[in-house]
This record gives structure tokens, C-alpha cells and sequence, in this order.
């Protein structure tokens, strides 16, 4: 249903849809994935109750800037894309969307984001900029070192301290332990993702976790998880949250291991269908801070 609505919108403008490919808003799960660790840092800091305001800015925000992210990313893999069967059929590796054209999409993407963060405070418009410097510098450094899944955890988890400041014009130490675990959780959930185009990444000289971790790729994913899930525990310790916020993350683990064993073959379909499956793990934990705080 959400693919042809999208699909619709092509009768807009013969182009629409390439443009809608560039952003990935045909393929949501990114969005998924940054949206509800931000939502967990903004429900957290609201204790429960978060102002509509922050909440429309923050999920708006989260899709404005994952789609400037995509936009920027195929821009700077444009040349790469073509060799790699997974990407090869994107609009700039086809050349059905421009450099030019992708660029100036992620600067109104970006500048539309920029005018919501205007809408909280000081603070947070300061915390902005890093959000923005990490999200354009994560597409290139892939090129540079085997470590790009970490800065994507980054770019990932910038909205956190944001959610904090924009809710309570604060940032708490403690919220920087949502900030390390969602950045263990990024480079986990992003290693199966680079083990699925492990083979082709070897040809084109592009570098990622799955390949420095070569055969223990597994064994070092589940242990971020499991690292992912004590900071939490420790962060649910320390802004009181209770049985529901640990159903949830008990919920987390139990995705982690399907994970670990549907991947035990290493089939690049199976790493995909594990990383896509990471959603419900996030969502799972969202769920249960949502309850914990409304039973209260």
C-alpha cells in the first residue's frame, strides 16, 4: 500500500519517482531505524509525555534527514553503485538523476530540516550543526576506513541529545548512554547489512566492519547487541524505568538471536532479512518505554 501510494505520486511529475529512489522513501526501514531511538531519547526526556511540537519536529526531522542522507550517499558512491548488483539499478548510477540535481536535493532537504530545529532552541540548533557534519561526512569514509559503520552509528544517534535539549533545554550525562548503546546497535545492525555486498565491496576496494571482522563477523555483532542491551539497562536504571522498559528489551534480545542464527550461513539474503529485521527489535523497545511510562 505505501509503495503505491508512493508510486502514485510519479503523475505528478515523470521524474517523481527517481527522486523518491534517491531518498529511499520507497524503502522505509531507514527511517525505522533512526526514527525510534530518537523517539526513545524524546519519551525518556519528557518522562512519557513529550509536547506535540517536539514530537511532529523530531519524526518530520527524521525523515527529512535520513532522506538528505541517502541523497548525499549515492552521490558520493555514484561512481561505485554501478559495480555493486545490489545498487546498481539506483538513479545516479543510471544516470537517471544528475550530481547536480542529487546535491541540490540534499541541500533543500537539509535546509527544510534546519528551519524545524529553528523551532526549539538555542541548544539544540548548536547540536544541529554536528548532525549535519556526520551525515554528510559518512558516505565518504568508507574509502578511508574499515570503520564507516561508526560513524553512521553517529549520525544515527545525533537525534538523542537533540530530543533531550528540545524537550528540557538539558542534556543529562546519562543520556549519552542511549548515544553509545544506539551507536553499538548502528555498527551492529550495519555489519549485516555490509556482509550482504561483503564480495562486491572486495572488488571495488571499498571498506567496511564485515570486512575487518572477516570470520568472526557474528560473534562481534552479537556482543555489541549484547553491549547495546546492558547500556540500556544501565540507562533504564538511572531514569527509573521499570518492568515494562525490561520486557522490551527482553523482546531486543530475542530478535538479536534470531538473527545470530538466521545468519549462520552467511547468505547474503539472510544477512538482509537480519538487518531489515533490526525494525522490530527498536520498535520493541520503544513499546515498552511507551507503556512503562503510561501505567505509571
Amino acid at each position: 500500500m505505501y509503495l503505491n501510494l508512493l508510486k502514485s505520486l510519479n503523475r505528478l511529475h515523470p521524474r517523481m519517482w527517481d527522486f523518491l529512489q534517491l531518498t529511499r522513501m520507497d524503502r522505509p526501514i531507514g527511517i525505522y531505524l533512526l526514527l525510534w531511538p530518537t523517539l526513545w531519547a524524546l519519551w525518556i526526556a519528557a518522562k512519557g509525555v513529550p509536547s506535540l511540537g517536539n514530537l511532529v519536529i523530531f519524526v518530520l526531522g527524521v525523515v527529512l534527514m535520513r532522506a538528505a542522507g541517502c541523497a548525499i550517499n549515492d552521490f558520493a558512491d555514484r561512481k561505485v553503485d554501478g559495480h555493486v548488483a545490489r545498487t546498481q539499478n539506483r538513479p545516479l548510477a543510471t544516470g537517471r538523476i544528475t550530481p547536480r540535481e542529487a546535491l541540490i536535493t540534499t541541500a533543500v532537504l537539509v535546509a527544510i530540516s534546519f528551519v524545524l530545529v529553528l523551532l526549539t532552541n538555542a541548544t539544540t540548533v548548536w547540536l544541529s550543526f554536528g548532525a549535519l557534519a556526520v551525515t554528510a561526512c559518512y558516505p565518504f569514509m568508507k574509502r578511508y576506513t574499515y570503520y564507516p559503520q561508526v560513524v553512521l552509528g553517529a549520525a544515527f544517534s545525533w537525534g538523542m541529545p537533540m530530543a533531550f535539549t528540545a524537550q528540557t533545554g538539558d542534556l543529562p550525562v546519562t543520556a549519552w548512554l542511549l548515544f553509545f548503546a544506539n551507536v553499538l546497535w548502528t555498527v551492529a545492525y550495519d555489519t549485516y547489512y555490509a556482509m550482504a555486498d561483503r564480495e562486491d565491496d572486495l572488488k571495488i576496494g571499498v571498506k567496511s566492519t564485515a570486512i575487518l571482522f572477516g570470520e568472526a563477523d557474528r560473534v562481534i555483532i552479537v556482543t555489541l547487541q549484547g553491549l547495546m542491551l546492558m547500556c540500556l539497562l544501565l540507562a533504564g536504571s538511572r531514569f527509573q524505568l521499570g518492568l515494562w522498559y525490561d520486557l522490551g528489551l527482553l523482546v531486543a534480545a530475542g530478535c538479536f538471536a534470531w538473527e545470530f542464527w538466521c545468519t549462520r550461513n552467511r547468505e547474503p539474503q539472510a544477512c538482509l532479512k537480519a538487518f531489515l529485521h533490526n525494525h522490530f527489535a527498536g520498535l520493541a523497545i520503544l513499546i515498552g518505554i511507551i507503556i512503562d511510562y503510561a501505567v505509571r
